[in-house]
């Protein structure tokens, strides 16, 4: 991956905590913060610039939804 990519997902990565820490309710909170935690250990071992891409591109769609709902 290349060091510029890194530091995007990173930035994405602390942007989804960081907006998931504004919900109100406890459930909802510790479930995203979860989730966001999950999907990207899952994903930390892919090599593939393509697949990279379109794993951010959907993190920032789910970073948006995020944005509305609290």
């Amino acid at each position: 991956m290349a060091a510029s990519s890194r530091v995007q997902v990173l930035r994405l990565y602390r942007a989804l905590l960081r907006e998931s820490q504004r919900f109100g309710s406890y459930n909802y909170r510790t479930y995203a913060i979860r989730r966001i935690r999950d999907a990207f250990r899952e994903n930390k071992n892919i090599k593939d610039s393509e697949k990279i891409e379109e794993l951010v591109n959907k993190a920032k769609a789910n970073l948006e939804v995020i944005h509305r709902q609290v």
